[in-house]
């Protein structure tokens, strides 16, 4: 797993190996990465990468977000709660030699947010557990989502289109479904 582009390409990210008690962790592989990339900086959105604030809800490995930053967001936010991912997360930033603020919760449970609301969400929840509707609304209701921001869902099947949002895209990729919402506002 490796940094696809930006001024990180081609660095190679911590994972965890086949055995590993964090083999449970699905790090975003590098094509979709690729794929989801291209319709963030060149889709019919526009560039909504560069100069970002991005919220990584269940970052795992961090890998979204650190492509994020290496395409030119200027901040980013890691929601993760696993001590294993947060092991590999913290190398990964280390290894990237970027500052980002880690967060150990539940992203189910979020605190109100303290600064800039997310212009760009990467939700990547362990599927099928319903997790994902649930972190979106503690981030809103926490002031983490700013009018407009761009939200990418990434589940194992289908999500519906909650309240305050409309559908971009929604693509698959071998068991994973891409979600892409726009955030039209209210909190």
């Amino acid at each position: 797993m490796r940094i696809i582009a930006g001024r990180h390409r081609g660095l190679k990210l911590a994972e965890p190996g086949k055995g590993d008690p964090a083999a449970h962790l699905r790090p975003t592989a590098d094509r979709v990465r690729e794929a989801l990339f291209s319709m963030l900086t060149a889709g019919r959105l526009g560039d909504r990468v560069r100069d970002a604030v991005v919220l990584d809800l269940f970052a795992g490995t961090g890998a979204l977000g650190l492509e994020a930053l290496s395409r030119g967001a200027k901040a980013a936010v890691f929601v993760e709660r696993g001590r294993v991912a947060l092991g590999l997360l913290r190398d990964n930033l280390s290894r990237a030699r970027e500052v980002a603020e880690v967060i150990v919760a539940d992203a189910t449970r979020l605190p109100a947010r303290r600064g800039a609301a997310a212009s760009l969400v990467f939700l990547d929840p362990p599927y099928g557990q319903g997790l994902g509707a649930a972190a979106l609304a503690s981030a809103l209701a926490g002031g983490w989502i700013a009018p407009g921001a761009v939200v990418v869902w990434e589940e194992g099947a289908e999500v519906a289109v909650p309240e305050g949002f409309v559908l971009v895209e929604r693509r698959r990729y071998g068991a994973a479904v891409v979600t892409v919402l726009l955030h039209e506002g209210g909190g």
